[in-house]
């Protein structure tokens, strides 16, 4: 899940939800969503995110073909 592997990664490196949303320019709600996977982040939030702590975007085509049938 995209939300722990963020949290995971912010505790890590000590940065409260607070700092990580100012550095990455989100809201802190919005992160607080992403981060508890109540809320799926554009990817340009996650690359904003990703940038901020040190990660990497990658996307496998695996994971969009299921979104895209279970899109309909």
């Amino acid at each position: 899940m995209i939300g722990t592997s963020i949290k995971s990664r912010r505790k890590a490196l000590r940065v409260t939800q607070s700092q990580l949303a100012d550095l990455a320019g989100i809201s802190v709600n919005t992160l607080y969503k992403i981060e508890r996977g109540q809320a799926n982040p554009t990817l340009e939030i996650l690359k904003k995110i990703a940038d901020t702590l040190g990660m990497e975007v990658c996307l496998r085509v695996r994971d969009l073909e299921k979104l895209n049938d279970a899109a309909g």
